[in-house]
């Protein structure tokens, strides 16, 4: 038999979109790449996951799960989803859309769907599955124009905007969908632990990816041709070759409008229809280098961070930070304690940060 609370209070992660386990509250977008979304789990009420509880078939039901005289008990077991369905409906939560980082996939964000899911019961919520593990290395424009075509369609079915939680480095492929997306309608843009400003450090990360190479000489890869096939490159920010970086950056430089782009005002333009940008970072990550690269702050010449609002992107608001932040929706949260991989499953760091973004 069922277990009911977990039935009906749990609003448990679903799985697939589409599977005949699970009832949602609302429609979901069905033409996009694979991904998770909340809902409510195992209700064999319903035989078709789409199907209204006003069409379910009741005399047709499993009898091992429930007898004639125990349907009174089924019928008011429902009322909480009943109840739950009707909240989200009327409380409206905008879809969520969580893009992972280097090496991750969409399985890795199980703790932040529960978050989610419990504190905004019936949000949408969807983390896209493309450019998985070693595949997150392939060049960041081609990741944007990926995650873009799977992403848009969830955008077109949410009238009133999505949010955006964008963790690690897909915290600069959400960069570069806002910029290049004119459309788009994205409320909350989430950065969590991002390297916004760049990397440059000797972390695990870059011993795995290139053995051969450290911080001070990974320039000699990163500023070519084949180099910028690699996605840390498309964001490595060697302070030490600052001309080379302007350069060869295809990515980084161009959004940052460091380098002449000629759709940098159309750039601009796009990514300040956000509503918000919140940025989440802190001193114990242990893999952005320097950790205030997730608040847009960076290495000078001598490897002495910059903070934000002393950078030339900020100060000559290149794309944008400096008119958010005087419109009052440019938030930072520096979090300590909190090493890289446990961002999206710290549920503090959540409440603290996230949360309350989520309307």
């Amino acid at each position: 038999m069922h277990n009911l609370s977990e039935t009906f209070y749990g609003l448990s992660v679903g799985g697939l979109v589409g599977t005949g386990s699970d009832f949602e509250c609302g429609e979901t977008p069905q033409n996009s790449t694979s991904f998770y979304t909340t809902s409510l789990r195992h209700l064999p009420l319903l035989k078709n996951p789409k199907q209204t509880i006003a069409e379910a078939n009741y005399t047709s039901m499993d009898e091992s799960w429930i007898s004639d005289s125990g349907r009174g008990s089924a019928e008011r077991a429902l009322w909480p989803l009943l109840f739950a369905c009707l909240a989200a409906t009327v409380i409206g939560y905008k879809p969520v859309i969580i893009v992972h980082g280097l090496f991750d996939s969409s399985s890795d964000f199980v703790n932040l769907l529960r978050f989610i899911n419990e504190s905004h019961p019936g949000t949408n919520v969807s983390v896209i599955d493309l450019f998985d593990r070693s595949a997150s290395l392939q060049p960041l424009w081609k990741q944007v124009e990926g995650f873009k075509e799977a992403i848009y369609p969830i955008m077109q079915n949410a009238a009133d905007g999505v949010h955006f939680i964008c963790y690690s480095q897909g915290g600069l492929v959400c960069r570069g969908i806002l910029s290049t997306l004119p459309d788009h309608n994205v409320d909350s843009f989430i950065s969590l632990s991002s390297p916004q400003a760049g990397q440059y450090g000797d972390t695990d990360y870059l011993k795995y990816i290139f053995p051969e190479f450290v911080k001070s000489n990974l320039f000699h890869l990163c500023y070519t041709s084949v180099g910028q096939r690699v996605s840390i490159c498309n964001y490595w920010n060697d302070p030490h070759h600052r001309d080379m970086y302007l350069n060869t950056s295809d990515y980084l430089a161009l959004l940052n409008s460091e380098r002449p782009n000629p759709n940098a005002t159309m750039w601009k333009n796009n990514f300040l229809r956000i509503k918000r940008l919140v940025l989440i970072g802190g001193p114990d990550d242990g893999v952005i280098t320097p950790w205030q690269s997730s608040q847009f702050g960076f290495y000078d010449a001598n490897e002495t961070v910059v903070e934000m609002k002393k950078q030339d992107v900020y100060l000559k608001d290149m794309f944008g930070l400096k008119t958010l932040d005087a419109r009052g929706d440019l938030v930072q949260c520096v979090f300590p304690g909190v090493q890289h991989t446990k961002w999206h499953s710290n549920d503090t760091v959540y409440t603290a940060c996230i949360q309350k973004w989520l309307t």
